[in-house]
């Protein structure tokens, strides 16, 4: 059973599918399985940050998202980025196609997962009372929402604060004059600008974070011979090594050249080196890994040199509604004093967050509390080992209960990217449909 039918769930069902693996059950709450909120809910001006060439569903299938685009009339080519609500299309038709040729063996059941049971297999409830049954189930859930900022919370008007940024009505009611307060300076705080302009918004738009950083762009890369070898995995190589490297081959190159090697990175560093990496290198990871189209950065440079989008680094101190406006106190980068904002709106744009303690998620509530998962030691997802079965707060693996995605990322760190999930569920299809035997993974 498989419970989230977004990307990392439908990929998982179509690698079931794909192996002759066991007969499954695909949960999801969604009207249609095989998008979730990346390419379901995403506007047409959203593109992919990666180019086509890239974004193959099955690792043994490396041409397979372009022959697709291809069979479509040749609209883009391999080096395009393509907007995602057309991923979302080629998502949904492999889904189908599997379930075409291997019908009956994938049942897809609408619905809420609110609770599982694990006696011997895996026992999920729904929101509306059923009880679905299966031998073992997989956590596909996706990114949770982002947490409230500091000053933010569930009291103030949802007119005021949107906490959640793929609401409908974010930018709804909204006048020329108004001035919004985006929260948040990365790939969401994109989305949400592209957005906002396309709808019509004609105000002023203001986005702060703690650095201010803005992820780059694309762009040509010259021919390089990447290196052969695992770094070191410290990150103090990681900040020093890409430096000396970027002067060489270009930044781009130096980065995309660990791609390879993120994963074993990651796995070979100890608690305090992966904590210190989270504190101090993140942000400038994040930024130089996941960029932006040019298309979308020439759009979000437009924005700014408008004067339509400020971008700056400051913290929210405290937010509270005022004379139909929202007042909020932010702390400017090096400044001694709070500088107060009035806004229309404020959006949280912060990006999907990790942490178990400070989740809504009812299944998840339900499953930490009766002690059958826990989050992993730096609080940014669920514990799982290197085979994907979530780790019980006892400490034991359970053999009936996986999880997969983003979620996952304590264990894997790069896992939200499609060439890291596509990997990670191909390798999961395998196990449980005994076809790791055949190509000698078990060996």
């Amino acid at each position: 059973m498989i419970v989230g039918g977004g990307f990392s769930g439908a990929l998982q069902a179509i690698n079931l599918l794909r192996h002759e693996g066991p007969r499954a059950t695909l949960i999801e709450r969604r009207p249609r399985a095989g998008e979730g909120l990346a390419y379901g809910d995403a506007a047409p001006e959203h593109l992919l940050n990666v180019r086509a060439k890239g974004m193959n569903a099955n690792p043994d299938d490396p041409e397979g998202f372009v022959r697709w685009l291809a069979a479509r009339g040749g609209e883009y080519s391999a080096d395009c980025f393509v907007p995602r609500l057309v991923y979302g299309e080629y998502l949904r038709e492999l889904l189908a196609e599997e379930m075409a040729r291997q019908p009956g063996r994938l049942t897809l059941v609408r619905g809420d997962a609110v609770g599982i049971e694990l006696n011997g297999g895996a026992k999920v409830a729904l929101e509306d009372g059923r009880m679905v049954a299966a031998d073992l189930a997989i956590l596909a859930i996706g990114n949770l929402p982002p947490h409230h900022p500091p000053g933010f919370g569930d009291a103030l008007e949802p007119d005021l604060y949107v906490a959640d940024p793929w609401a409908s009505e974010a930018t709804l009611g909204l006048n020329p004059d108004d001035r919004v307060l985006i929260i948040g300076t990365g790939l969401t705080m994109v989305d949400m600008a592209l957005r906002l302009e396309s709808e019509g918004f004609a105000g002023r738009m203001i986005a702060v974070s703690r650095r201010g950083l803005l992820p780059h762009r694309h762009g040509p890369q010259q021919p390089f011979t990447p290196i052969d070898e695992r770094p070191q995995a410290c990150a103090s190589w990681l900040l020093h090594g890409v430096r000396q490297r970027a002067a060489e081959v270009g930044w781009r190159n130096a980065v995309d050249e660990l791609r390879r090697f993120t994963q074993q990175l990651w796995r070979a560093a100890d608690h305090p080196t992966r904590a210190r990496f989270l504190r101090h290198l993140r942000p400038w990871w994040d930024i130089h890994r996941h960029r932006l189209s040019s298309e979308v950065a020439d759009r979000l440079v437009g924005l700014m040199e408008a004067g339509r989008l400020e971008v700056f680094p400051a913290a929210t101190r405290w937010a509270r509604s005022k004379d139909g406006r929202l007042a909020v106190a932010i702390k400017r980068r090096g400044a001694r004093n709070e500088d107060e904002l009035l806004v229309r709106r404020a959006i949280n744009c912060t990006g999907p967050q990790g942490n178990l303690a400070a989740s809504q998620d009812r299944l998840l509530r339900q499953l930490a509390a009766a002690g059958a998962i826990r989050p992993d030691p730096l609080h940014i997802g669920i514990d799982v080992d290197a085979q994907s079965r979530t780790i019980a707060a006892n400490g034991r693996r359970n053999e009936n209960l996986y999880a997969i995605g983003p979620m996952t990322r304590g264990e894997a760190w790069e896992i939200v990217a499609v060439p890291d999930i596509r990997q990670q569920v191909w390798a999961l299809a395998r196990r449980l449909s005994n076809a790791h035997w055949i190509g000698g993974e078990g060996l």
